[in-house]
């Protein structure tokens, strides 16, 4: 899937579709078992491919096309035209093409099939969006104005400050900052062990105001809050057990309106802005790729069209003859 998709739900196909014929329906099994125990994909990621691939097999079905191992190309862009006259946005076809693709090739490599329908299957282009991001200042003014607020000691509010800090100082995907434990992070080298898409472990380093932070957390904020159950978890909900994502998004967009002009973000927001940030400070495609935990260098690369809006607009500000 996609970076920068990480709020998108396929759900399940149309909900005036009736059952499909048995025979799809075994193949959609098979299918959601290889996605969950061979390729490791998270339980979201699975649910995204299957409610697309049973949308796609339930047009096939309506078309007199019940035979899976039969699928047609243009069975399938039938599919995807019915996509587009319902007002579907262009993120959701190019996904649903993909999986569309990602389906029919397994179906020739298990024998299922003989001819690969999808992979003549072109996607939607997309229309490039620059995501809003944060300025230097106004990153620094996030984590100060929460800095201020856990100044009475409170636990959530410690925990609150590192979690800022964490998750600009690394651009930490908000499913991997509550996926950590303790042990993840190595507070003498500065680096956490990050779980990624895929089940990809990388490390990644921060700087000391992260460290500091969550020092504190861990000797003044965690102690009061961890209940049985909660494990080795690094980052607890107000309730003792390990933080949610919804919990953190929350946060972090309430922390975000302390500061005033700051566009409202989320904690995919400080993702970008990290990679922003570092660009800007001359870190190379390659380095930030890296520590994102991209798979393709292409996603890495949208940043650099984030820096040149930025530095144009800052250009067209300044310069008398702009």
């Amino acid at each position: 899937m996609a970076e920068g998709n990480e709020s998108t739900s396929a759900g399940p196909p149309d909900a005036e579709s009736p059952g499909l014929p048995e025979a799809m329906v075994a193949v959609l099994g098979e299918y959601e078992r290889h996605l969950s125990a061979e390729r490791d994909l998270t339980p979201h990621t699975v649910r995204a491919y299957i409610g697309d691939v049973a949308s796609m097999l339930d047009h096939a079905a309506r078309l007199g096309h019940a035979d899976v191992t039969r699928l047609e190309l243009r069975t399938l862009r039938s599919w995807l035209a019915k996509q587009q006259t319902t007002g579907k946005a262009r993120t959701t076809m190019s996904r649903r093409a993909t999986a569309a693709r990602v389906f029919t090739a397994w179906l020739v490599r298990t024998g299922r099939a003989e001819t690969d329908a999808g992979a003549l299957l072109g996607s939607p282009k997309l229309h490039k969006t620059l995501p809003p991001v944060l300025r230097a200042d106004e990153a620094r003014s996030l984590v100060e104005a929460a800095a201020a607020l856990a100044e009475d000691g409170s636990a959530v509010g410690v925990r609150d400050v590192a979690i800022l800090e964490l998750l600009y100082a690394t651009g930490i995907r908000v499913g991997e900052l509550c996926g950590l434990d303790v042990d993840d992070v190595d507070r003498e080298r500065n680096v956490v062990r990050v779980l990624g898409k895929g089940r990809k472990e990388r490390s990644v380093p921060f700087g000391q105001p992260a460290a500091q932070a969550l020092t504190r957390w861990l000797r003044v904020g965690r102690p009061p809050l961890v209940v049985e159950g909660a494990g080795a978890a690094l980052f607890l909900g107000a309730r003792g057990r390990r933080i949610d994502q919804r919990a953190v998004r929350s946060m972090v967009h309430r922390r975000i309106a302390d500061v005033p002009g700051a566009p409202d973000i989320g904690p995919h927001g400080l993702r970008h802005t990290a990679a922003t940030h570092l660009l800007e400070g001359g870190a190379d495609l390659r380095t930030v790729q890296e520590l994102l935990g991209h798979a393709s260098l292409a996603t890495t690369q949208l940043y650099t069209h984030v820096t040149s809006d930025r530095l144009r607009r800052a250009y067209q500000q300044a310069h008398p003859r702009a």
